[in-house]
């Protein structure tokens, strides 16, 4: 089987998508990888953090000759720049966004750091990925979202254009889409298809 790279979100740590990961694993996918993104909170720029996503995924690669991605929040947006910027569509098979700023949040302006600026709507580093004509290659790409997320303001941002599939998952907060029966059983399902 294919194995799985987490990426988790801002504020964030391997630790604190065990729920996601015993969830997939629970759910029959063999393999799940996570790893903490350092530092998590907003100041590097995605692209610092997209380096340590590419490192873990060489490795996986290396070992395997493919991977899915799963991405959480801010962690979504940093492996699309991964995909996208380094060399990350010729490894991935799947790609699973999960709440992630695609196109910006609102949120992005409480703090004035590198990593938040970048996930405001319209930001420089915004408006590149969506430049591409064809930004994910042959990666299969999946979006889930909550209408009800407040940290990705509007929630809709969450879902990319060139998504294979999109599913609503109403959660009512945020975090919940790393730990409801109903968002884990959704990724497992894509990942076994």
């Amino acid at each position: 089987m294919t194995p799985v790279l987490i990426v988790h979100g801002i504020w964030d740590s391997r630790a604190r998508v065990r729920t996601l990961e015993r969830g997939l694993i629970a759910r029959g996918i063999e393999q799940v990888v996570a790893f903490d993104l350092k530092p998590n909170d907003g100041r590097a720029p995605i692209a610092t953090l997209a380096e340590q996503v590419k490192r873990q995924a060489d490795a996986l690669f290396e070992q395997h000759g493919a991977i899915d991605l799963v991405g959480f929040s801010m962690g979504a947006l940093v492996s699309r720049y991964y995909l996208q910027r380094l060399g990350g569509n010729a490894q991935v098979r799947r790609f699973i966004s999960i709440s992630g700023p695609h196109h910006g949040t609102l949120i992005a302006y409480a703090l004035p750091l590198a990593g938040l600026r970048e996930m405001r709507p319209g930001s420089a580093l915004i408006r590149e990925l969506e430049s591409d004509a064809e930004p994910f290659g042959n990666v299969e790409v999946h979006c889930l979202y909550t209408p009800y997320d407040l940290m990705i303001v509007p929630a809709t941002s969450s879902v990319l254009p060139q998504a294979r599939s999109v599913q609503k998952i109403a959660v009512p907060i945020h975090r919940m889409m790393i730990m409801h029966r109903a968002s884990l059983d959704a990724v497992a399902s894509v990942l076994r298809a």
